[in-house]
């Protein structure tokens, strides 16, 4: 007994695996398309398999199938989104064709599931046809894009579950280095003084703007071209689908869709997503500046800045007995420069679209579903492997803004820019305290130097007058 089936589409027959619930489509781009050796993300599966429910359930309401069609087609679909026979999902994400693999793929498993439950046999397609039943009113080309939104909204609202958790722990860590002072650095030189709790609390904000944006990119997301079929026309889509179906996609999916108000500019241009890209790579970039920090501030320990101990993760050489490297950040740094990478790929594929279409959805959307898993992953580590346990030196940071020529800073409102040079020129020369030499030349009182030197009000705005003086 052979092993196969033998199906056909327009380029003839092939053989198909006898017990597979794909058809020739399928196999051909498995053929085709051995790109990347990857499996089709999961929320892109759940996503399509939602539009292919919704649009069935419509084109039942108009009578476009049968009630006994539309409940094989729904049914089928919710067995897979339960996640039954996903393993007949066999296309690479990278394929040619605008995603027409994939939409067929989709198309072959549910018809042959359908087929099968109303006694038909897989691949004869006699009861439920793949482009007939399945796709009835659809073009792969409203249906990959919005499945591919449904997917990417899906991932971003992860993304912001965990970013917030990531800004609550870097506030937390505000709250409890506000009374650590420590220098401030501008160009690695030493500037002003700074508490390391203003520093933990800037990098919480920049992360919340990103979380912004990420809100901001889900509503764009959120409009879809379901309904304009192969360019935005809605060719071979009855007008009452075209009218509905994304109404029905919304109560399926769970998520605030909205239909494109132009059909074929929603089919055409892909702003909407590369603009998810660019909030995905400014959030990328910000990681990426905090890691920085976290590895400057925690270098040494004997030799380097050494403001704060980061957490020991594991022994950080093969031949350096006691190294411990700063590897959660580093990490962090490799996803920021993957997403940044991941950014410009799908930056040159949106700007590649001809006329009615991007072909190249594909890879867009394979690169953003990475960018926000490998984001999503980076930033728990980040969390919970480092911020929750950073442990500032208090004792070593004091000494050094005592010691440190930058508080000449706030001296000079009061004897001038040209005498606070001098000392400080002084101060770096000798080795002397800035407060030391102030007294020593009778520049100003001990109260005086006091008062102007306290840190608390040194990190905060404004200029002690002359009655806060004296």
């Amino acid at each position: 007994m052979s092993n196969f089936r033998i199906e056909h589409d327009s380029l003839g027959e092939i053989n198909i695996d006898q017990n597979a619930l794909y058809g020739a489509n399928s196999q051909r781009a498995f053929e085709n398309f051995n790109i990347s050796g990857l499996g089709m993300d999961e929320k892109f599966i759940d996503a399509i398999l939602e539009v292919k429910k919704a649009c069935a359930i419509e084109n039942g309401k108009i009578g476009l199938l049968s009630d006994i069609e539309t409940d094989a087609i729904v049914k089928a679909c919710e067995k897979l989104i339960a996640g039954q026979n996903r393993d007949n999902f066999i296309v690479d994400p990278i394929q040619g064709g605008a995603g027409t693999s994939f939409n067929m793929n989709a198309n072959e498993v549910i018809a042959n599931i359908a087929e099968v439950s109303l006694g038909g046999k897989a691949g004869e397609y006699k009861i439920i046809h793949p482009n007939d039943h399945v796709n009835k009113g659809q073009s792969t080309n409203d249906v990959i894009p919005t499945s591919g939104k449904i997917a990417l909204i899906r991932y971003f609202k992860e993304l912001i579950e965990e970013a917030n958790k990531l800004i609550d722990s870097l506030n937390k860590k505000a709250e409890e280095f506000a009374d650590v002072y420590k220098m401030g650095r501008t160009q690695l030189q030493d500037a002003i003084p700074m508490s390391l709790g203003q520093e933990f609390a800037a990098y919480a904000r920049v992360l919340s703007r990103d979380v912004k944006r990420f809100e901001k990119a889900i509503y764009d997301l959120s409009f879809v071209n379901l309904g304009g079929t192969a360019i935005g026309t809605g060719l071979n889509a009855d007008k009452r689908y075209v009218d509905e179906v994304v109404n029905v996609l919304a109560d399926v999916s769970g998520l605030s869709l909205k239909q494109n108000e132009d059909l074929i500019d929603g089919t055409q241009n892909l702003d909407s997503i590369l603009f998810a890209s660019s909030v995905l790579k400014t959030f990328a970039a910000s990681l990426s500046k905090i890691s920085n920090d976290l590895r400057l501030m925690s270098s040494g320990p004997q030799t380097g800045i050494f403001d704060i101990k980061l957490p020991a993760k594991q022994a950080g050489s093969s031949i350096m007995p006691g190294k411990v490297n700063p590897v959660i950040p580093e990490v962090v740094n490799q996803v920021a420069f993957l997403v940044i990478g991941n950014d410009l790929t799908v930056t040159m594929a949106v700007e590649a679209g001809q006329l009615e279409l991007n072909a190249f959805e594909p890879v867009i959307f394979h690169k953003l579903f990475e960018s926000l898993k490998t984001l999503r992953g980076a930033i728990y580590t980040l969390r919970v492997n480092c911020i929750d346990n950073i442990v500032a030196n208090r004792e070593e940071l004091s000494e050094e803004v005592e010691k440190s020529v930058g508080l000449v800073t706030a001296l000079a409102p009061h004897i001038g820019y040209e005498k606070s040079s001098k000392i400080a020129k002084k101060a770096l020369k000798t080795g002397e305290s800035i407060r030391d030499i102030v007294l020593d030349e009778n520049l100003l009182t001990e109260a005086e130097v006091d008062k102007i030197l306290d840190f608390k009000k040194m990190i905060e705005p404004g200029i002690l007058d002359e009655e806060d003086l004296f």
